[in-house]
């Protein structure tokens, strides 16, 4: 089959610590028990998200990907059709929307008076938001054109919408809003990713913007690389790595993280460390911490003289157990993880991550956040655009585990989207988005999606059947 779709790739115990912890609303928990098989209960004769998947992780043991990426090393993964069983039963759509799993950052953040101590905050909210990307292996399925995703979290205070505007090159826009007009929350990514012959490197284009409103601040950033090793053999394992600058457009503070990659003998793994600086320079904060884990936040002179006193008594010299290089022609081994996070007295915590359940291994290293979003909750279906990723056929399959029926509506969409695409063409016709439009990023200058509004009025009448 000559697919056109574009292969999309994704994108914890600590120990205790006695510094000062950033208070924020935990997100709502619901008890377990009350979820059988991945289905919603009542809890309390109150509707209760499910814990789990209707279905375990399909096998992938008896799939090659070899065949199908042999012929791509170094070139960027278009118009390469994978099998379904490498994806995850989610679309990258509801993949954007697991940014807003740690909301209650962006709360804290428009709770506080200092802007120094916003930026700090915004600074985890955008290490969090890419948090879930640990071992997540799996391929999210790629949107359609025109295929849109809502979620509203009424007791995070928050909505979102996203709709996939452009498919060659693929182009996901979304709009998050606070339901109390504290907060917007806005991009769009274009995930450009190319095969090394054991790995897939992603580089998600695309400028994140975050406003608080009550204090008329816009902060910008863009999200580090991601690599995603031994596509060929072995266990597959997930780094990020780049350095992420968060800007302040209204006060021109900044604060210039740097996502480590592993190292020759795994150091580094998930490490992030930067700064906090103010416009004139001044160096304020230091962040440090894992994406995977955890972030704090200490005064600059206490870091420096932790480093000089930790330097001095050989703690940078310490042997590590395992000392090999990656670079030989077998698999590139997961590095062993190293001790967590050393906490320096004095440090505040900003973010910690939200344990994974237990059984994650089995439903693809989803998050809780994650086994939620494709879970169409009571009454939402007549609610729903028509256009909404729940109600994709080959990703409900699949999320039930039926492999055959999957693949069927996948390439089933697949050619319903190409023949449309010819009849566009044969008469002429540019594609419309519906609920975003092409500009101008107001802060950056830079070309972007900007959400048109409507979406929540409920007025289906322009959207496509693309199902």
């Amino acid at each position: 089959m000559n697919s056109e779709e574009e292969f999309y790739d994704a994108e914890t115990g600590l120990e205790s610590d006695d510094s000062c912890e950033v208070s924020f609303k935990d997100a709502l928990v619901f008890d377990s028990k009350q979820v059988t098989h991945g289905s919603a209960t009542q809890e309390n004769g109150v509707w209760a998200r499910r814990k789990t998947l209707p279905a375990e992780m399909i096998s992938r043991n008896n799939f090659s990907v070899w065949s199908i990426l042999k012929k791509c090393i170094g070139m960027e993964l278009s118009k390469i059709a994978m099998p379904v069983v490498f994806n995850e039963p989610l679309s990258f759509l509801q993949r954007i929307s697991e940014y807003m799993e740690h909301t209650h950052l962006i709360h804290q953040a428009c709770s506080l008076s200092d802007s120094i101590d916003r930026m700090q905050v915004v600074a985890a909210f955008a290490v969090s938001s890419v948090a879930s990307q640990w071992e997540r292996t799996g391929k999210p399925f790629n949107p359609l054109l025109g295929e849109t995703y809502e979620l509203t979290r009424e007791e995070e205070g928050y909505r979102l919408i996203s709709e996939q505007v452009s498919h060659h090159p693929p182009i996901s826009a979304f709009h998050a809003q606070s339901l109390k007009q504290e907060f917007e929350f806005h991009g769009s990514i274009y995930p450009k990713l190319k095969f090394w012959g054991k790995s897939v490197e992603a580089e998600p284009k695309g400028t994140m913007t975050l406003e608080l409103l009550k204090h008329k601040e816009a902060y910008t950033w863009m999200n580090p690389m991601c690599c995603v090793h031994n596509i060929i053999l072995g266990k597959l394992w997930i780094e990020q790595y780049g350095t992420v600058e968060i800007v302040n457009h209204s006060t021109g503070d900044k604060c210039v993280l740097n996502f480590k990659p592993c190292g020759m003998f795994g150091k580094e793994l998930h490490k992030v460390e930067g700064h906090i600086q103010d416009k004139s320079k001044k160096k304020r904060r230091v962040i440090y911490g894992k994406w995977t884990e955890c972030m704090y936040s200490v005064d600059p002179k206490v870091y420096d003289a932790y480093k000089k006193s930790d330097k001095k008594s050989g703690g940078d010299s310490k042997k590590l157990k395992q000392e090999h290089s990656f670079e030989g022609e077998e698999a590139d081994e997961m590095p062993e993880v190293q001790e967590t996070v050393t906490v320096i007295p004095g440090s505040a915590l900003l973010w910690r991550i939200t344990p994974r359940p237990p059984h994650s291994a089995q439903m693809y290293n989803f998050t809780s956040f994650a086994m939620t979003l494709n879970e169409l909750e009571p009454g939402m279906e007549r609610l729903l655009a028509p256009t909404d990723c729940r109600l994709r056929p080959d990703i409900k399959a699949m999320e039930n585990g039926d492999i055959d029926s999957a693949s069927t509506e996948k390439e089933r969409l697949e050619e319903k989207q190409r023949a449309a695409r010819r009849e566009r063409s044969k008469d002429e016709e540019d594609w419309s988005t519906r609920w975003f439009q092409q500009g101008t990023n107001p802060h950056t200058g830079a070309e972007d999606w900007l959400y048109t509004g409507g979406y929540f009025d409920r007025n289906y009448t322009d959207c496509p059947n693309i199902y």
